[in-house]
């Protein structure tokens, strides 16, 4: 179904329902008699339903109106005019009034709201009493001698029934959404002259009661003032709509509040329209007071509304103050939700300027107000020193990004591959540097140095020991070629500036291509695997001791005859742990290369292995791996 058409037809069986509906239960009460909370409907269709509400309702009134025997002249010009006044309240509450800053579909969620409610239905319930009253006079001369009655009734009629249709009908329709919500009109327009106009509609609509009251009246005086108030009116009806309508999706506390307060609003309309009707009552009245009925129930019905208006206007005061003080701090306070952003600052400026305005005050909220500047100043305190801290951590990840190219610049990156064997080294840091480190180089032309080695930690100063002591051996190498001598005057170079007590195993031996010997010292490093007897086993060698813990230890100088491989690795690898806590271990390593038969390199099948037992677990250590395979003869 169409929503325009929803709007339409709402209204109209909503006036049927009322209008016959209390015509029938009153059996045929007309100009105004009794209850006629048909008239509140006009008002509430066209605040919520615009021009569509507008529409469906005086239609529904015409039919009523003919059902109910007014005269059809009566009737048609009786419409014109509800219409008028029903989408005067739809063009009221998207007006925009000094102090009125935010503009939304019809809610009573705050004082302003609820003001210019009461507002809307204050005016429109004199315009529509008024204009009917004088319609009554020109068309039903009859009823002349108490049209100040007939507009008496009208009025109360519409303003209480305007009020609880009002509030329920706002209610329901912010909860189903289902509100007309005007788009803003792009056409220009003077908006002097429509001010000018409302001005001059008030002024009329005034003078007319001045006149009613002061003077006789006549068909050509109440004419002039049906046609001034009626084209006034219509001519400010073509007011565009220019303001922005704004949609919040949240409850605030002044919305909880104002529910309570119309909630109690509405019993007491009720408990008026329920005393003002009661039969006994108004015979008791009546014997009392020197009025007639009609008289007494209007005069009860007054009573009960300027009780309302004396629970209204404390109430109001009340409620406006707590917006004041409490409300408008707390969502001024909100506001910092659109400012902050993840890993920025505030933008303090505007916020600690709407907070200023509460320090001062000496209450919780100059309390909250003093809290949230501090607030704002210690975050962006505390994001700077993050920004400061972030720009340290990129300049240090920059520098060790240069310590990484470095790092494995000073690595073989090729493999040695001649007649006489092939040795390839692989060196992975558990982080962006290390303390594993491996080398490999012709002395000359018999002699190959192989060196592995591995600084105790990680991180930076391991990778700063292990270069040095690759930078050592080189030197150390050219002069002596004794790796049991070189890692004597190795170890008293570190013994001698080692500050921090840190230590490296290391691993050295020199092969002879000629004679296949491979001589080696070994300095508290992981033995290595040799192949023999057609398979992988760990080299029984002397262990010796870590270098940098002790001078002048006098390490041990091994030869063996190498005919086919041998492997040197770091912990690392033996370490590799998966979910379990479980170690990869010397057994897994041992049987990897007895059941590798590839001809090719080992590294890359062995990280795999690693890979498959750990899980991609976090490495935990830095992991190194070099080998020298001969060739056969």
């Amino acid at each position: 179904m169409n929503d325009n058409f929803k709007k339409t037809i709402i209204p109209f069986v909503l006036m049927l329902i009322f209008n016959l509906g209390t015509y029938y239960m009153t059996y045929g009460s007309n100009f105004g008699a009794g209850l006629s909370p048909h008239v509140g409907v006009l008002l509430v269709s066209g605040l919520i339903f615009g021009p569509y509400g507008a529409i469906g309702s005086v239609i529904a009134n015409f039919l009523c109106d003919l059902i109910r025997g007014y005269n059809p002249i009566l009737a048609v010009t009786s419409e014109i005019i509800s219409f008028g006044v029903s989408y005067l309240a739809y063009k009221l509450w998207y007006g925009t009034y000094k102090g009125r800053t935010v503009i939304s579909r019809p809610k009573l969620n705050n004082t302003s709201n609820v003001l210019l409610f009461f507002g809307i239905i204050f005016i429109c319930g004199i315009l529509y009493s008024v204009i009917h009253g004088k319609l009554f006079y020109l068309l039903y001369p009859r009823t002349q001698s108490i049209n100040a009655i007939i507009e008496i009734r009208y009025f109360l009629n519409f303003i209480n029934s305007s009020f609880i249709f009002g509030i329920i009908g706002i209610w329901i329709s912010n909860k189903i959404d289902f509100a007309h919500i005007p788009k803003k009109s792009k056409k220009e327009y003077n908006k002097k002259l429509y001010k000018i106009l409302w001005i001059i509609l008030i002024l009329t609509l005034l003078l007319t009661l001045i006149i009613d009251f002061a003077i006789d009246l006549n068909n050509f005086i109440i004419t002039i003032e049906l046609i001034a108030i009626s084209l006034i009116l219509f001519i400010y009806l073509s007011k565009p709509i220019d303001c922005n309508i704004v949609e919040k999706n949240y409850i605030s506390i002044s919305d909880d509040i104002m529910t309570i307060f119309l909630i109690a609003t509405i019993f007491i309309i009720i408990l008026g329209i329920i005393i003002a009707s009661d039969h006994t009552l108004i015979n008791a009245m009546d014997n009392i007071l020197p009025l007639d009925k009609t008289e007494v129930i209007i005069s009860m019905m007054s009573l009960m509304d300027v009780l309302l208006i004396i629970f209204l206007i404390p109430s109001i005061m009340v409620l406006r103050y707590i917006e004041q003080k409490v409300i408008e701090p707390i969502l001024s306070f909100a506001k910092i939700e659109d400012f902050i952003h993840e890993n920025k600052k505030i933008e303090a400026k505007g916020l600690v300027d709407i907070y200023a305005k509460y320090i001062n005050e000496k209450t919780e909220i100059g309390t909250l107000a003093k809290s949230y500047t501090e607030l704002i100043n210690f975050n962006n305190h505390y994001i700077e020193n993050i920004q400061e801290i972030e720009g340290e951590k990129e300049r240090i990840k920059a520098e060790l990004d240069i310590a990484t190219r470095i790092q494995a610049a000073n690595l073989p990156t090729e493999a040695i591959i001649n007649d006489n064997y092939i040795v390839n080294g692989y060196s992975n840091p558990a982080k962006e540097v290390g303390g594993d480190f491996f080398d490999y180089f012709e002395l000359d032309d018999e002699h190959l140095a192989i060196v592995i080695g591995d600084a105790s930690g990680k991180g930076v100063p391991a990778a700063i020991l292990a270069m040095i002591t690759q930078v050592m051996i080189k030197q150390l190498i050219k002069h002596n070629q004794d790796p049991a001598r070189i890692l004597y005057l190795l170890n008293n170079q570190i013994c001698e500036n080692n500050s921090e007590s840190m230590f490296i195993t290391l691993w050295l031996g020199v092969y002879n291509k000629k004679t296949k010997e491979l001589i080696f010292s070994n300095a508290g490093h992981n033995p290595p695997l040799i192949y023999e007897n057609n398979e992988f086993k760990y080299l029984d060698i002397d262990t010796g001791i870590v270098l940098g813990i002790m001078e002048d230890f006098e390490f041990k100088t091994e030869v063996i005859t190498l005919s086919h491989e041998i492997i040197t690795y770091t912990d690392g690898i033996t370490d590799a742990n998966n979910a379990n806590n479980e170690m990869y271990g010397e057994e897994r390593l041992l049987n990897f290369f007895n059941n590798f038969k590839n001809s090719k390199s080992p590294i890359q099948s062995l990280l795999k292995d690693i890979n498959n037992f750990t899980k991609d677990e976090e490495q935990y250590d830095d992991m190194t791996l070099v080998y020298l395979k001969i060739k056969d003869d």
